[in-house]
């Protein structure tokens, strides 16, 4: 059966940078099986698949898979998605819309920009939490590559957290060291073994572009996701640990964050926290996404 495909670039303005999302638009009919399987053929970082909600309110459902597994939430499909139905829709103004994902329903507000581009924002769906970390950082940095006096930013330490996804953060003293950083395969499993965490964000506070607040990268090699350009359920997490560690006054709270630039990907994901006590007290992810192709895809 042929079904409809949109792929956009996420977190970005222009064509061929961002991350790539590949959004099968008429997924209803479809098992696990088949969508990891057409998952794998497209072979971006992750692949949606839209299927009529549970709930008549709310504008889809969605599953959402990388090349190698399901995620129950993810922040680059979940914007791509928004604006790739905002499109398909019709009309320019705002509009508010409900995503059921595997974590719940997320919601979104999304805008077209022009005919094949549009800007969506999401309010987190979980708040972030803490987990148990096992390796210690001198087995990090060897995972990544890294020296362990390459570790530290700031007031941010290692550690485990979730907002959906589970990812250990790592900060870095500058882009220097996160240049050099990358998965090592003798020393990843000790480090980061299985699938929980996902992945490892690093990040740093010094940045290539002017005004931007943080510098990241993100490996999954688990997830057949080697390097991932621009990571939103990751930023979900660190709006736990920003709202903590990072100094914050009471108040609502922009951070632009880059990520991809390694990988000739550059992207944007623009986080904003509202903090009271040196608390997270609401997190909204949000971005920019262009259309790349459209199509059909027989499955």
């Amino acid at each position: 059966m042929r079904r409809r495909f949109v792929t956009l670039d996420v977190f970005t303005n222009r064509r061929f940078t961002g991350n790539p999302l590949a959004v099968v638009v008429e997924g209803d009919g479809l098992d696990g099986k088949t969508m990891q399987a057409v998952a794998r053929e497209f072979s971006h970082p992750e692949t949606v698949f839209v299927l009529p909600p549970a709930e008549a309110a709310h504008r889809a459902r969605l599953r959402i898979f990388t090349p190698a597994s399901e995620l129950p939430f993810a922040g680059h499909p979940t914007v791509g998605t928004a604006v790739a139905l905002g499109l398909l829709d019709g009309g320019t103004a705002e509009r508010e819309i409900v995503l059921e994902e595997g974590v719940g329903p997320v919601r979104c507000a999304m805008h077209a920009l022009d005919r094949g581009r549009g800007h969506a924002r999401f309010t987190i769906p979980r708040q972030p939490e803490a987990l148990p970390t096992g390796a210690d950082p001198a087995g990090i940095a060897a995972a990544l590559g890294l020296r362990p006096d390459d570790l530290g930013c700031e007031n941010y330490v290692p550690g485990n957290w979730t907002a959906g996804n589970a990812f250990t953060f790592v900060p870095v003293r500058g882009l220097q060291a996160i240049a050099r950083s990358h998965p090592d395969p003798a020393h990843w499993p000790a480090a980061f073994g299985g699938d929980n965490p996902l992945g490892a964000f690093l990040f740093c506070r010094e940045t290539v572009e002017r005004g931007n607040a943080l510098h990241a990268r993100m490996f999954a090699p688990g997830l057949g996701v080697a390097e991932d350009p621009a990571t939103g359920s990751a930023v979900a997490a660190l709006a736990g640990i920003v709202a903590r560690d990072g100094g914050f006054a009471d108040g609502t709270h922009e951070l632009r964050i880059e990520q991809g630039y390694e990988m000739g990907r550059p992207s944007l994901i623009v986080l904003t926290v509202a903090t009271r006590g040196g608390r997270l007290i609401e997190a909204v992810i949000g971005g920019e996404a262009i259309v790349v192709t459209e199509g059909a895809i027989e499955a």
